[in-house]
């Protein structure tokens, strides 16, 4: 029986288009939207860096300005950076209800800045009764020492949890721990997807 849901952030119950980020990068860089997604999958080392507490935002700032020879300051780089998300509302509701009737965690990759940016800005979607963010772990998913710190808050087996995430690497890593899953892919109907566990919400 299910007890807990662990659940992913990102195009969960967020979404998020780093499109966004590297339309307004590249504009400031005099360099193509591709090339500026092209840097950032060469440099996706930086990236996971940061979002395992490795390095300050400062030296993220640091190494992105210069591998995209943009003159953005320091305020101005992280406001591009940060402002790709926008809530979704339908999924929200269903947290909602999930949490009256079982222990809910959310388990994400995210850096300082911008889980800073949710917290200020979407507020109302932090309801969750534990947080297990990559950033203060250490480590990310499909890491399984993070998914070992998500059940030992969810204070349940992991045959007892249910873990939500978009992306199929997360999802393997989780089935392997016993913890039964949903690979929610786009346009996916969430309440349809969890009723096929009987939940009640």
């Amino acid at each position: 029986m299910i007890k807990c849901i662990i659940s992913d952030m990102g195009n969960v119950f967020i979404s998020f288009d780093n499109d966004i980020f590297f339309k307004k990068i590249a504009a400031n860089a005099s360099l193509s939207q591709s090339d500026i997604a092209w840097l950032v999958s060469e440099n996706f080392d930086i990236l996971r860096s940061f979002d395992k507490g490795e390095i300050s935002p400062t030296e993220f700032y640091n190494k992105a300005v210069r591998i995209f020879k943009s003159d953005f300051d320091y305020n101005r780089f992280f406001k591009t950076y940060n402002d790709v998300f926008d809530l979704r509302r339908k999924e929200l509701q269903i947290l909602k209800k999930l949490k009256e009737n079982y222990r809910v965690i959310l388990l994400s990759n995210t850096d300082v800045m911008r889980y800073g940016f949710i917290k200020k800005n979407f507020p109302e979607m932090l309801i969750f009764d534990a947080y297990v963010l990559s950033y203060e772990e250490g480590y990310m998913k499909p890491d399984p020492r993070i998914y070992k710190a998500a059940l030992e808050k969810a204070e349940v087996q992991a045959d007892e949890c249910l873990f939500i995430d978009d992306k199929g690497d997360n999802i393997d890593a989780a089935n392997v721990l016993g913890i039964k899953t949903i690979h929610f892919v786009e346009r996916a109907d969430l309440a349809a997807e969890l009723r096929k566990f009987n939940l009640v919400f």
